[in-house]
C-alpha cells in the first residue's frame, strides 16, 4: 500500500514547469483576447483580460515562492497543500479548507 503524495514528493523542477507551462497558456490567452476584433461584448472581453492578469500575477508569486523555498506550503494555515491540489492548480497559495475560508 503507497502512502499519497505530498507536497515535498512534488519536485520543484516539476513544479516550476507546471508553472511555466500554466504561464505560456495565460499569455496565449491574453495575445487572444488582445487580438478579438470589434463586435465582442466589450464588458465580457474586459473581464476575461482582468482574469487572466490576475492569474498570471498568481504564477509569478508562485514562481517566486519556488524561488524561496515556499511553495507548497499554505499561506493560511502554514500546513502543507497537497501534491493533488498543486498538480491541478500549481500556482494556488492555499488548501482546500483555507481557500474556502477566504472565499
Amino acid at each position: 500500500m503507497s502512502l499519497p503524495a505530498t507536497p515535498a514528493d512534488l519536485h520543484l523542477h516539476e513544479a516550476r514547469q507546471r508553472l511555466e507551462h500554466a504561464r505560456a497558456s495565460r499569455l496565449a490567452q491574453l495575445q487572444a483576447l488582445l487580438e478579438t476584433g470589434p463586435g465582442v461584448d466589450g464588458h465580457l472581453l474586459s473581464e476575461q483580460k482582468a482574469a487572466t492578469l490576475r492569474v498570471l500575477k498568481e504564477i509569478e508569486e508562485a514562481l517566486a515562492r519556488v524561488e524561496d523555498g515556499t511553495y507548497g506550503t499554505c499561506a493560511g494555515c502554514a500546513k502543507p497543500v497537497p501534491a493533488e491540489r498543486l498538480e491541478i492548480l500549481p500556482y494556488t497559495r492555499h488548501c482546500v479548507a483555507c481557500r474556502r475560508l477566504s472565499a
